[in-house]
């Protein structure tokens, strides 16, 4: 697990590394594939943000949140 509670896995596909994050509160996954010369740190940060980002994005999307609900 990553510092903010995050799941982080590393698969590496061929010439390139597959990171999945994971929410284990609101089960929202997401993907990246990166370069493997990259260190993991490099590539959680990368990950974590794109998770980070769909959370912000999913949050706006709640029913009673002024928008789409």
């Amino acid at each position: 697990m990553d510092e903010q509670g995050y799941i982080i896995e590393f698969h590496r596909i061929g010439n390139a590394v597959k990171v999945s994050a994971m929410d284990p509160v609101t089960l929202v996954e997401v993907s990246i594939v990166g370069d493997p010369n990259w260190s993991e740190a490099q590539l959680t940060k990368v990950a974590v943000r794109k998770l980070e980002f769909m959370l912000a994005k999913t949050a706006h999307k709640a029913p009673g949140s002024g928008r789409n609900g």
